[in-house]
């Protein structure tokens, strides 16, 4: 690792398939050793911006110099059905000449099971040497360090787990230790922060300090990013703006940068009216003197040339999102459970949850927050039944609600496979009921109006926490169930999260490792690695 491979970025411009601009323009370098972070509102073109980079993406215009290999992390991981093992996303965070050494590799081996040819032995010959030389086999041995450090336990045996059995944090320590001991000296990380729990955010911040890699994270975590980053990149209004220095000084520089580009614009506009009213006045002198005539086409070419040039950079509009999460009255207790537990993974615990309470949900990755929540949702629908069975996260104990409680759960993963292929428009329309205008407005309260006809799948993570977070208020839950809800939020939208909660007319329960969201509760519950729940 010698940390002197840099990125440039130039001019690049980018059209989404819908024909709408996204990025036009887009500049900056990133030096070798340099950790970058890219901040900006959800949809506007962080993660467009990250896999322009890595290649995923082809840009309609500009380019991306790489002066080594560049490893991407994605925002969700093994999200979705069919996501494969462990093996499988570690060959997906590897670089191409491994990747594609491997399918052959795994391709010859099946021939081999199916015949036993001369021919079939070379070509499985030629694949072990290949994977040899591509450096597959060295980087298992990275991959058990990794394996170690991210599930404590050796590679042989989590290889094949398929990695949708892993927690959301989990998943992102696989990928981020993969990232980072791996041979790509260049590293793109979506949301690396989103799904660890606070020490894990802590060697995170302690690993992006550490490393001789070049970085660029997409974060809104304000702690990571103090943390980490040397410089920080604006992504906005279709461009970027480059603050030279880190995180403690960016919102002065901000302040700063707005304000002079207001007075910029408000200079434009006199300096605009004032040769108008000039054009004016030598017209009706010209009118009455024809010696004046060149003076005043000499003043509509002066009002041409600086209309033509156009007027300075405009400040970024800023972000409106109303969240009216109303819920309504419950019964006095919300939630009532009797020596619950979760064989496996929750020891037998007590609690009641009265209406009104925030309760925070604490505790690493991977204790059963998650599986609390889901078994809470699951339990409270509409016409589920008391004790376990087949279509039950399987539990001891009981677990009881009150009048009128109806749970409304966000999920960590954004695993909504019932959203998938549809729009924000056909959703609120079809599954709440909505005429066609109210379902635009109440997209635009959650700035998604633009959205309204892209695939769920196609969303930014934002918009899509965002648009459960609409679903959550349409549905009218007066128990509300958020598993890490801030995790893909810009500032803007999880203080706007946290204003609407406060205006919320029943129980929340929340499981989240974001420590300025977390302040709010009322009371919280660690889940610890034995098993055990109690109040914290």
């Amino acid at each position: 690792m010698t940390g002197a491979a840099h990125l440039e970025v130039r001019d690049l411009r980018y059209v989404r398939p819908d024909g709408r601009l996204l990025l036009d323009g887009v500049s900056f370098a990133v030096g070798g050793g340099e950790t970058v972070a890219l901040v900006g509102p959800n949809g506007g073109g962080k993660t467009t911006l990250l896999r322009l980079i890595a290649g995923e993406l082809h840009p309609d215009g500009g380019s991306v110099t790489a002066s080594a290999g560049v490893g991407f992390m994605p925002q969700l991981i093994g999200a979705g059905p069919g996501s494969g093992s462990v093996r499988d996303q570690l060959l997906a965070v590897a670089p191409p000449r491994i990747r594609r050494a491997a399918a052959a590799l795994a391709r010859a081996e099946a021939r081999l099971a199916e015949r036993g040819d001369e021919a079939t032995q070379l070509a499985y010959a030629a694949a072990l040497a290949e994977q040899a030389d591509a450096g597959g086999y060295e980087l298992e041995v990275v991959w058990d360090a990794v394996a170690r450090d991210a599930l404590g336990l050796p590679y042989a045996e989590v290889a094949d787990r398929p990695v949708a059995s892993l927690s959301g944090g989990e998943r992102k320590r696989l990928v981020l230790e993969a990232l980072l001991r791996g041979p790509d000296e260049i590293v793109l990380l979506d949301e690396p922060d989103n799904a660890l729990d606070v020490p894990a955010k802590e060697r995170l911040e302690h690993d992006l300090r550490a490393t001789a890699k070049t970085v660029v994270l997409v974060s809104h975590d304000r702690q990571v990013i103090a943390a980490a980053a040397d410089r920080v990149v604006t992504v906005e209004d279709g461009g970027v703006w480059v603050h030279p220095a880190g995180f403690a000084t960016y919102a002065e520089a901000r302040r700063r940068r707005l304000g002079r580009l207001e007075a910029r614009r408000r200079d434009w506009n006199r300096e605009r009216a004032r040769l108008r009213q000039l054009v004016h006045a030598r017209r009706q002198s010209a009118a009455r003197n024809d010696g004046l005539a060149g003076s005043y086409r000499a003043a509509q070419a002066r009002l041409a040339r600086f209309e033509a040039a156009g007027p300075p950079t405009a400040p970024p509009q800023p972000q409106n999102v109303r969240m009216r999460l109303r819920g309504g009255r419950t019964g006095k207790q919300a939630v009532i459970a009797e020596r619950l537990a979760i064989p496996g993974l929750l020891r037998p615990f007590d609690l009641e949850v009265w209406f009104g309470e925030r309760v925070a949900l604490h505790g690493a990755n991977g204790v059963g927050k998650s599986r609390f929540l889901e078994l809470l949702a699951d339990a409270g629908r509409p016409g589920a039944r008391m004790a376990p069975g087949p279509s039950r996260p399987p539990h001891d104990g009981t677990l009881r609600f009150g009048a009128r409680v109806l749970p409304g759960l966000f999920v960590q993963t954004h695993r909504r496979p019932d959203l998938h292929g549809r729009t924000p428009a056909a959703i609120v329309m079809a599954d709440h009921a909505l005429e066609s205008g109210e379902a635009i407005a109440a997209l635009a309260r959650y700035e998604l109006a633009a959205t309204r006809d892209q695939p769920f799948e196609t969303l930014s993570g934002g918009e899509q926490a965002r648009l459960q977070i609409l679903l959550l208020e349409l549905a009218g839950a007066t128990l509300l169930l958020l598993d890490e809800p801030t995790d893909n939020l810009d500032l803007h939208s999880a203080d706007a999260l946290q204003q609407g909660l406060q205006g919320y007319a029943g129980a929340v329960l929340f499981a989240t490792h974001d420590r300025w969201f977390a302040a709010d509760a009322d009371r919280r519950l660690h889940f610890a690695d034995d098993g055990s729940v109690r109040e914290a």
